[in-house]
């Protein structure tokens, strides 16, 4: 029951995402080597070389990110090689992602190319699976 609540949530925050005005763009005829920090809505157009934190950030078809992202939602049609953190991640269908990606809600749509390890799971299912995976090694080894 609580599943159904967490998906009810993710469709929420994402409708909230969708409607929210961008609120800053990094055009496509720019190059950005550094830090970037953002708050509210973010689009990149161009090509950071740098990490970059903030809340939705959206990666379009021209945009490219050297770099670590930690945001709160990603919406990626572009590409992107580094370590991805959100809790709504969508890999659109010509995106590429390159690095380790580690999201509550994870949409990869037909087409779109993720190369990496991939962690997808609510908080509460990580430590279900943590348990699991510890547990086994230990019965097996008292069997011996």
């Amino acid at each position: 029951m609580s599943m159904f609540g967490k998906s009810d949530d993710v469709e929420q925050e994402m409708q909230k995402v969708e409607n929210e005005a961008i609120s800053s763009i990094i055009d496509k005829s720019m190059t950005v080597r550094g830090e970037i920090s953002f708050k509210g809505k973010a689009r990149i157009d161009g090509v950071i070389t740098g990490n970059i934190e903030g809340e939705h950030l959206i990666l379009s078809e021209t945009g490219k990110v050297i770099g670590d992202v930690s945001v709160s939602s990603l919406n990626c049609y572009g590409s992107l090689e580094g370590n991805v953190t959100a809790n709504i991640l969508t890999a659109r269908k010509d995106c590429s992602i390159h690095g380790k990606l580690i999201a509550e809600s994870l949409t990869v749509e037909p087409g779109a190319s993720i190369e990496g390890e991939i962690k997808a799971a609510s908080k509460e299912a990580k430590t279900v699976q943590t348990k699991g995976a510890t547990a086994k090694p230990i019965t097996s080894g008292s069997k011996k």
